[in-house]
């Protein structure tokens, strides 16, 4: 098989996949931040909610701008909603809100894969940084150097993304519980946060096959070479 036939077979279904998922998780944000839930609470009163039922008092919770800019920082202890989830009450930002206050629960309760993604951090920020003289350098000048750090950065890069799952998966299971359990939200309103989350998690299923497919490419020059 060739370069070109193993870049087809890898990297365009992958990049395909990527751009589906985005659409998926914008169009159902979209949907449902149409929908107000009954309980009228804001995100930010839902995040609250959540961190106060787990004990947790630390966390400060505040807005940022952009369209799903929501995360959680735990080297600061900071909970960022994108001002439409910190203001809004709809069903897509209950969910947000809660699910951010999922990776806050996490941190507090010292949950091992948050922990060990925490440690990953630093090292594949410098993999992030490497990546864009990977591409330059490894796939258009076939530098053999190049492509063997490349292996490593995308060794790097995949291993982050896969730990990234349980973490991410967590964060949305512990939302749904603590939505219902909370009383924020009936059950029968739960269709539309189950949607807007189950979208997200395909967005980090996609960016772990991107980051394995680019491995496996970049394993193929490398032999090659």
């Amino acid at each position: 098989m060739s370069t070109m036939q193993i870049f087809l077979f890898l990297i365009i279904p992958t990049a395909i996949l990527g751009i589906v998922a985005q659409a998926r998780v914008q169009g159902a944000y979209k949907k449902w931040s149409r929908v107000g839930s009954r309980s009228r609470i804001t995100g930010r009163e839902a995040a609250l909610y959540v961190l106060q039922k787990a004990g947790i008092t630390d966390v400060e919770i505040t807005a940022t701008r952009g369209m799903l800019t929501d995360h959680y920082d735990p080297k600061n202890k900071r909970l960022v909603l994108s001002e439409a989830n910190y203001h809004g009450h709809s069903l897509a930002a209950l969910g947000v809100a809660a699910h951010e206050a999922g990776h806050a629960v996490q941190h507090a309760t010292g949950y091992s894969m948050l922990k060990l993604r925490m440690s990953l951090v630093p090292v594949t920020m410098i993999a992030s940084q490497l990546l864009p003289f990977i591409i330059i350098g490894g796939f258009f000048f076939g530098m053999l150097g190049l492509i063997k750090l490349g292996v490593l950065v995308y060794l790097v890069l995949t291993i982050f993304q896969l730990i990234t799952l349980p973490v991410e998966f967590d964060a949305s299971r512990r939302a749904k519980v603590e939505l219902v359990s909370t009383g924020i939200l009936q059950q029968d309103e739960m269709e539309g946060v189950n949607d807007t989350l189950n979208a997200a998690a395909l967005t980090y299923v996609a960016a772990f096959v991107s980051s394995l497919a680019n491995l496996l490419y970049m394993l193929a020059l490398a032999r090659r070479d």
